[in-house]
């Protein structure tokens, strides 16, 4: 069967033409291209030039219902939340989630943290250890910490582009994700982790997502790298979860369980 879902892609709601479709246009894509799933995931709240803004979640969610309408595949609502400090702390409060069908989250230029301190020991930092490709032992150890908290205190369904701007030890971050079944996504864009890495991750049980990151319509569906990723390095099929088959996110596991 192939892909069935892309579960990474921004809409004009992530500003600034940042993102550059439609939530429609996007679903349109997605459809044409035989998916039976896209997640509209715009940029978090913290992200200040590029962010969905919490007052325009009431129109996505009616745009999402109206392209619904209009296409037969299932369009979920999320957000590509924000890792915003060393703590684990993203930019999703309670009020936020009960919204969502699918939490992603990921580390971003630009966001606001939760401190001056952390705005500069932890944002602007690992975009300093960019600018220079030099992530300190301390640095490094502080950026894994802040994933392994997120995990255990948010029901985050799927970590983006792991080690793209905020270098981890990626193999402390694959036990958790493990532990607390969160997804690891092969980003259709850009690839943080080495080969060694992502054979490091499944070869202790952590699933994948193969996602686009689209920002704009066209590349709905473009997860090209992800999926050669996956083939060079012989991934079996069973550990895509979009490939062949849909996954169930936690809320949903959880409205099973009540």
């Amino acid at each position: 069967m192939g892909l069935l879902a892309d579960y990474h892609t921004h809409t004009k709601y992530s500003r600034n033409n940042h993102g550059k479709g439609t939530i429609e246009e996007n679903v349109r894509v997605a459809y044409e291209k035989g998916l039976r799933q896209i997640a509209i995931t715009d940029h978090g709240f913290n992200q200040k030039l590029y962010g969905v803004r919490r007052k325009d979640i009431p129109q996505v969610k009616k745009d999402i219902e109206d392209a619904k309408e209009r296409y037969p595949i299932d369009v979920l609502l999320g957000v590509e939340a924000n890792l915003i400090s060393s703590h684990g702390d993203i930019d999703i409060v309670d009020d936020d989630y009960k919204d969502l069908d699918i939490l992603l989250c990921g580390f971003h230029r630009l966001v606001k943290s939760t401190s001056v301190k952390e705005q500069f020991g932890f944002v602007l930092k690992n975009i300093f250890c960019e600018i220079f490709h030099h992530t300190s032992k301390k640095q490094r150890e502080k950026n894994t910490n802040a994933y392994i908290n997120a995990m255990r205190k948010y029901d985050i369904d799927i970590i983006t582009h792991l080690n793209h701007a905020c270098k981890v030890d990626v193999e402390k971050v694959a036990r958790v994700a493990k532990e607390t079944n969160t997804l690891i996504e092969l980003n259709g864009k850009r690839l943080g982790m080495s080969d060694k890495e992502i054979l490091t991750c499944y070869n202790l049980g952590c699933k994948f997502v193969v996602d686009s990151d689209a920002h704009s319509p066209n590349r709905v569906g473009d997860c090209h790298l992800g999926l050669e990723a996956a083939l060079r390095l012989r991934l079996p099929d069973s550990v895509i979860l979009n490939y062949n088959d849909l996954p169930t996110f936690k809320k949903e596991k959880h409205k099973k369980r009540s």
